[in-house]
Protein backbone atom coordinates (compact mmCIF):
# COMPACT_ATOMS: atom_id res chain seq x y z
CA UNK A 1 0.00 0.00 0.00
CA UNK A 2 1.33 3.44 -0.91
CA UNK A 3 2.25 6.09 1.63
CA UNK A 4 -0.02 9.10 2.11
CA UNK A 5 1.02 12.18 0.15
CA UNK A 6 2.08 14.58 2.90
CA UNK A 7 2.72 17.96 1.28
CA UNK A 8 3.74 19.89 4.40
CA UNK A 9 4.60 19.37 8.06
CA UNK A 10 3.71 22.13 10.50
CA UNK A 11 4.27 22.57 14.22
CA UNK A 12 4.53 25.27 16.87
CA UNK A 13 8.33 25.21 17.01
CA UNK A 14 8.62 24.34 20.71
CA UNK A 15 11.50 22.17 21.92
CA UNK A 16 10.87 18.43 21.88
CA UNK A 17 8.14 17.03 19.63
CA UNK A 18 7.59 20.20 17.57
CA UNK A 19 11.23 20.68 16.61
CA UNK A 20 11.62 16.95 15.95
CA UNK A 21 8.85 17.13 13.35
CA UNK A 22 10.45 20.16 11.70
CA UNK A 23 13.88 18.49 11.65
CA UNK A 24 12.39 15.31 10.16
CA UNK A 25 10.71 17.34 7.41
CA UNK A 26 13.96 19.17 6.66
CA UNK A 27 15.90 15.88 6.58
CA UNK A 28 13.38 14.37 4.15
CA UNK A 29 13.10 17.46 1.94
CA UNK A 30 9.44 18.00 2.84
CA UNK A 31 8.07 21.55 3.02
CA UNK A 32 7.47 22.68 6.60
CA UNK A 33 6.23 25.65 8.58
CA UNK A 34 3.72 26.60 11.21
CA UNK A 35 2.99 29.40 13.62
CA UNK A 36 5.21 30.52 16.50
CA UNK A 37 4.42 32.85 19.39
CA UNK A 38 5.65 36.43 19.03
CA UNK A 39 9.40 36.63 19.58
CA UNK A 40 9.78 33.04 18.23
CA UNK A 41 9.29 32.01 21.87
CA UNK A 42 10.29 28.53 23.05
CA UNK A 43 11.26 27.25 26.49
CA UNK A 44 14.92 27.58 25.44
CA UNK A 45 14.65 31.13 24.10
CA UNK A 46 13.89 32.24 20.54
CA UNK A 47 13.66 29.51 17.90
CA UNK A 48 16.73 29.74 15.65
CA UNK A 49 16.19 31.67 12.43
CA UNK A 50 17.20 28.63 10.34
CA UNK A 51 13.61 27.45 10.89
CA UNK A 52 11.39 29.34 8.43
CA UNK A 53 8.17 29.86 10.39
CA UNK A 54 5.36 32.41 10.71
CA UNK A 55 5.28 34.55 13.83
CA UNK A 56 2.03 35.38 15.61
CA UNK A 57 1.26 38.90 16.77
CA UNK A 58 0.91 37.52 20.31
CA UNK A 59 3.23 35.60 22.62
CA UNK A 60 0.30 33.40 23.73
CA UNK A 61 1.06 29.72 23.16
CA UNK A 62 -2.67 28.93 23.11
CA UNK A 63 -3.30 31.15 20.07
CA UNK A 64 -0.37 29.57 18.22
CA UNK A 65 -1.63 26.09 19.06
CA UNK A 66 -5.12 26.82 17.78
CA UNK A 67 -3.83 28.46 14.57
CA UNK A 68 -1.71 25.40 13.73
CA UNK A 69 -4.72 23.11 14.27
CA UNK A 70 -6.79 25.31 11.95
CA UNK A 71 -4.09 25.54 9.26
CA UNK A 72 -3.70 21.76 8.95
CA UNK A 73 -5.77 18.89 7.58
CA UNK A 74 -5.10 16.88 10.73
CA UNK A 75 -3.07 16.86 13.92
CA UNK A 76 -0.82 14.07 15.16
CA UNK A 77 0.05 14.24 18.85
CA UNK A 78 2.87 11.98 20.03
CA UNK A 79 3.61 11.36 23.71
CA UNK A 80 4.88 8.89 26.25
CA UNK A 81 1.68 8.42 28.28
CA UNK A 82 -1.42 10.52 28.74
CA UNK A 83 -1.73 14.00 27.27
CA UNK A 84 -1.15 17.00 29.52
CA UNK A 85 -0.56 20.74 29.13
CA UNK A 86 -0.23 22.04 25.58
CA UNK A 87 -0.61 18.56 24.09
CA UNK A 88 -3.98 18.14 25.78
CA UNK A 89 -4.97 21.65 24.68
CA UNK A 90 -4.08 20.72 21.09
CA UNK A 91 -6.49 17.77 21.24
CA UNK A 92 -9.18 20.03 22.71
CA UNK A 93 -8.75 22.56 19.88
CA UNK A 94 -8.91 19.79 17.27
CA UNK A 95 -12.21 18.61 18.78
CA UNK A 96 -13.59 22.15 19.03
CA UNK A 97 -12.89 22.75 15.34
CA UNK A 98 -13.89 19.23 14.25
CA UNK A 99 -10.43 18.51 12.83
CA UNK A 100 -8.97 15.01 12.60
CA UNK A 101 -6.63 14.27 15.49
CA UNK A 102 -4.68 11.15 16.41
CA UNK A 103 -2.83 10.59 19.67
CA UNK A 104 0.03 8.10 19.53
CA UNK A 105 1.28 6.90 22.92
CA UNK A 106 4.83 5.60 22.46
CA UNK A 107 4.44 3.51 25.61
CA UNK A 108 2.00 1.16 23.90
CA UNK A 109 2.50 -1.12 20.93
CA UNK A 110 5.50 -1.60 18.69
CA UNK A 111 7.14 1.00 16.45
CA UNK A 112 5.72 -0.87 13.43
CA UNK A 113 2.18 -0.88 14.85
CA UNK A 114 2.31 2.83 15.67
CA UNK A 115 3.59 3.65 12.17
CA UNK A 116 0.85 1.54 10.58
CA UNK A 117 -1.78 3.31 12.70
CA UNK A 118 -0.49 6.75 11.68
CA UNK A 119 -0.33 5.84 7.97
CA UNK A 120 -3.87 4.43 8.04
CA UNK A 121 -5.20 7.54 9.82
CA UNK A 122 -3.44 9.85 7.35
CA UNK A 123 -4.97 7.99 4.39
CA UNK A 124 -8.47 7.78 5.88
CA UNK A 125 -8.48 11.51 6.63
CA UNK A 126 -6.69 12.55 3.42
CA UNK A 127 -4.18 14.58 5.41
CA UNK A 128 -1.79 16.56 3.22
CA UNK A 129 -0.81 19.27 5.73
CA UNK A 130 0.08 17.54 8.99
CA UNK A 131 0.33 19.41 12.28
CA UNK A 132 2.62 17.55 14.70
CA UNK A 133 2.45 18.22 18.42
CA UNK A 134 3.59 16.71 21.68
CA UNK A 135 5.46 17.51 24.87
CA UNK A 136 8.30 19.95 25.12
CA UNK A 137 11.76 18.63 25.90
CA UNK A 138 11.67 19.63 29.59
CA UNK A 139 8.55 17.51 30.09
CA UNK A 140 9.82 14.50 28.12
CA UNK A 141 13.57 14.45 27.38
CA UNK A 142 13.26 11.50 24.94
CA UNK A 143 10.26 12.68 22.90
CA UNK A 144 12.46 14.35 20.28
CA UNK A 145 13.99 11.08 19.08
CA UNK A 146 10.64 9.23 19.09
CA UNK A 147 8.92 11.92 17.00
CA UNK A 148 11.87 12.43 14.66
CA UNK A 149 12.02 8.71 13.84
CA UNK A 150 8.23 8.41 13.40
CA UNK A 151 7.90 11.43 11.11
CA UNK A 152 10.91 10.40 9.03
CA UNK A 153 9.24 7.00 8.53
CA UNK A 154 5.93 8.67 7.62
CA UNK A 155 7.74 10.78 5.00
CA UNK A 156 9.77 7.90 3.58
CA UNK A 157 8.62 6.28 0.35
CA UNK A 158 7.26 2.79 0.86
CA UNK A 159 9.76 0.05 0.28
Amino acid sequence: MSRPAIKKIISGGQSGADQAALDAAIAKGCPYGGWLPKGRKTENGPLPLRYIMSEMGSGDYRKRTEKNVLDSDGTLIVSHGELTGGSLLTRIFAGKHKRPCLHIDCLSGSDERRLAEVLEWLRENRVEVLNVAGPRRSGDPVIYQAVRELIEEVLSPSS
